[in-house]
């Protein structure tokens, strides 16, 4: 934000030097980024954060220097004369888009003489770079680099009907905007109409068919508030951005709506003559937002700061701001803040506000301030979890963009239920404006990137949200679930044995349940669905060579994606321990012969029914296909492990247990033994 020098003086009459009030403003939030010697005059180019709408004017930095030196503060009047019939006997408007349109303020002037603006207002503007059109639009953009509430002159017998309609574009409108571009118009986008046709984009750009020129003698000055979004998304749409939506996607000023539009008619009146007609018109909503009392407590200000402000002094501070005191009791305080400053809603805010006018410097950095131990939520404490136990399985955490390609999307597809993709139309990123429903094609994406500078079978995971959904009737937790995805260069068992893991590090006593599953990105008989103690976790596989070749991969790859809330939901984080085994083991092998369809899983679930108690462990060993065993047969080599807790175990109660297994898969499964 450029400010003049000599333009502030205006407001706050002073002798401070420049690097004595940039100085201090920098340590209150408005940091400097330079100083310009402009002839006369110094510009002065000053960081205004976003939560800070009403410094971007001169009349905002003058109120902060104001309080911050405790100088007087000055607003001009903005008392033009008015003379003429009523303002409604000419013209009309017509506000149909409240919602997108909350105020909108239309005054007259006419018998202007277009022409060159005296010296002093063009200095004024070539002082922040600025360059002069003629004295009717330079003043408004001096206004609005005064007050921070863009205007718009209107050539009152340009408009069809000499009548303003604000309301929302219809499907094939276009407009011609001033910078001479001709621009299409979304359906819904909020628009500035006469009669006949667009005239203005609201918010963002006045028409060429209705701008200033020097045949103009009479016209119509706009003052309005737009809805922050409704502009944000208009600009974003049409790649278009000028100083007036920068404004209005921050917010301005109801209340300091008719002020601008006075002082614009005043200003117009005296560099370009003419009649301003009585009565503006004000179409939108006139009863004023709510504003709410702030309640401060006096003692609160050195616990938070770790100094004392005395209340005199804080009550100070807080009145040259703006604040309006409206109560006191004891040493507790309630406060209005001024329309100008919306950030200020709580406690704290004044608490921040006392601070920085007061001076950050004067906190001693030794200050003691009392603390509260805070714990780490449920959530970063599973996320802590899952990095801890993949990087120790020799994954690296990946981070990537939220956004995909229309082609990266239709590659994956794994839910049961389809979800329509959301897509950002108005993107910096034209090809890649889809919200991911999965995190795989990133990771993908990536591994592939790895490839390309010689990082091969990139080991890679990530944790972040999907986005299934804008439906405000959904949980966030099923229309953005938290998920975690997983891409390597394993075989189905070793990913599956890295999923084990993960869930033994979140609970010992829960098993992973794994389901055969044909989907079409995995190569068939290895995918799964996975679920833990009933709840439905994820999926994981290896994925098929068309997949692969989709993202370029040169190695084979394989993929899991889970959602992270079920892990919390099982999660039982407290460390604890387990003594360490007193008796021996005792192993067994066993060589099945399983009909094809039989799942390891199925053979599992029957080995453990019947080995009972005693049994620690079954570890698939390995497996054969083909002669002597028939086509339609496989074989399986699983490995037991028998333990007592309490007592060594003899050999003929393993044998006793065998044959129960044995038996087990007989009768079960059809089993026999090779």
């Amino acid at each position: 934000m450029l400010v003049s020098w000599n333009w502030l003086k205006d407001y706050v009459p002073h002798d401070l030097s420049v690097e004595e009030v940039t100085d201090t403003l920098t340590m209150s939030g408005l940091n400097l980024e330079e100083i310009v010697p402009q002839g006369e005059d110094t510009a002065v180019d000053l960081e205004v954060t976003s939560n800070r709408p009403d410094c971007l004017g001169h009349l905002g930095v003058a109120r902060e220097i104001s309080a911050l030196f405790r100088q007087e503060f000055k607003l001009p009047a903005a008392e033009p004369t008015e003379s003429g019939p009523s303002t409604g006997k000419v013209t009309s408007v017509e506000n149909l888009a409240t919602d997108l349109c909350p105020r909108y303020i239309a005054r007259l002037i006419r018998g202007i003489k277009v022409g060159p603006s005296p010296e002093w207002l063009k200095e004024r503007l070539a002082a922040i770079g600025q360059p002069s059109v003629n004295n009717v639009v330079d003043v408004t953009n001096y206004v609005l680099m005064e007050c921070g509430q863009p205007l718009h002159a209107f050539d009152l017998d340009k408009l069809a009907g000499k009548r303003i309609v604000v309301r929302r574009a219809e499907q094939g409108e276009s407009i011609k905007a001033i910078d001479q571009k001709e621009y299409k118009l979304e359906a819904g986008t909020c628009v500035i109409a006469d009669a006949k046709n667009p005239v203005a984009i609201a918010g963002v750009m006045g028409g060429f068919a209705t701008e200033i020129s020097d045949e103009t003698t009479n016209v119509l000055i706009e003052t309005a508030a737009f809805q922050p979004l409704s502009v944000r998304n208009t600009a974003r749409q049409l790649n278009l951005h000028s100083p007036s939506s920068y404004r209005f996607e921050r917010g301005v000023d109801l209340e300091q709506l008719d002020w601008a539009s006075r002082r614009c008619c005043e200003l117009i009146l005296q560099v370009a003559g003419g009649e301003l007609l009585p009565d503006a018109i004000v179409a939108g909503d006139e009863t004023p937002a709510e504003n709410r009392p702030i309640e401060i407590r006096y003692p609160q200000i050195e616990r938070v700061l770790g100094i004392s402000i005395e209340a005199g002094q804080a009550e100070q501070i807080l009145i040259s701001l703006g604040l309006e005191k409206v109560s006191s009791h004891g040493e507790t305080a309630s406060y209005l803040a001024p329309s100008w400053r919306r950030d200020l809603v709580r406690e704290i805010d004044l608490i921040e506000e006392l601070a920085r006018v007061h001076g950050y410097e004067k906190i001693p950095t030794n200050a003691p301030i009392s603390v509260i131990p805070s714990s780490k939520s449920l959530a970063d404490r599973a996320a802590d979890r899952i990095r801890e136990t993949l990087t120790a399985n020799g994954l690296y955490e990946a981070i990537t963009m939220s956004f995909v390609s229309r082609e990266m999307y239709s590659l994956w597809q794994s839910r049961p239920k389809r979800f329509e993709p959301l897509t950002v139309e108005h993107s910096s990123r034209r090809q890649e404006n889809v919200l991911r429903q999965s995190l795989i094609p990133s990771l993908l994406q990536w591994r592939r990137e790895n490839e390309k500078h010689s990082v091969f079978d990139a080991c890679l995971f990530e944790l972040a949200k999907v986005y299934l959904s804008a439906d405000k009737s959904l949980p966030e937790a099923d229309a953005e679930p938290r998920m975690l995805g997983i891409v390597g260069g394993w075989s189905f068992r070793e990913l599956k044995g890295i999923l084990e893991s993960l869930v033994y590090r979140f609970n010992a006593t829960v098993r992973l349940k794994v389901e055969p599953v044909t989907l079409p990105q995995f190569v068939e008989g290895r995918a799964a669905s996975l679920s833990l103690d009933g709840r439905p976790w994820g999926i994981c596989g290896e994925l098929n060579r068309d997949l692969q070749d989709s993202f370029d991969l040169r190695d084979a790859a394989s993929a899991a994606e889970v959602q992270i809330s079920v892990l919390e939901e099982i999660a039982d984080l407290t460390p604890s321990s387990r003594a360490l085994p007193q008796y021996p083991a005792i192993e067994r092998d066993l060589n099945f012969i399983l009909e094809e369809r039989t799942t390891w899983q199925e053979l599992e679930q029957t080995v453990r029914g019947a080995a009972g108690t005693l049994l620690d462990s079954v570890i698939f060993r390995d497996q054969y296909r083909g002669k002597p065993i028939a086509a339609d047969r496989k074989s399986y080599v699983l490995t037991f492990s028998y333990r007592s807790p309490d007592r060594t175990l003899v050999g003929s109660e393993v044998d006793a247990i065998q044959q129960q297994v044995i038996s087990a898969c007989r009768s079960r499964l059809g089993a026999e033994l090779r």
